[in-house]
């Protein structure tokens, strides 16, 4: 009748736009929930970035987001300390110093 049913197997706006920001981010570079979620056209959406980075498995450089203060994931301060290190990030005292380096 004229209008186009989506695919059932596509992928949400928000999943595949907030994908393409991370995918956009290089080794060294760090971003808040916020930023990734106003890039991605979804601004006052950093906590649905969150959930999306714990959901996936693995699947995005969760690594390179932090919460504003430049805090790194609660109960992965470790993990996430030692993969942003690896990229010649500093981390202090479980924070990241926040500014963009793009």
């Amino acid at each position: 009748m004229g209008t186009e049913r989506p695919d059932d197997n596509a992928e949400p706006s928000f999943d595949r736009d907030v994908a393409a920001v991370l995918r956009a981010l290089v080794s060294g570079e760090v971003v808040t929930y916020g930023e990734v979620a106003a890039e991605a056209g979804f601004p006052g959406a950093a906590r649905a970035v969150g959930r999306l980075l714990a959901t996936s498995g693995g699947e995005h450089c969760w690594w390179r987001v932090v919460n504003a203060s430049g805090r790194l994931v609660p109960g992965h301060e470790a993990e996430h300390a030692r993969r942003l290190t690896a990229e010649g990030v500093a981390v202090v005292g479980g924070r990241v110093r926040m500014g963009r380096r793009r």
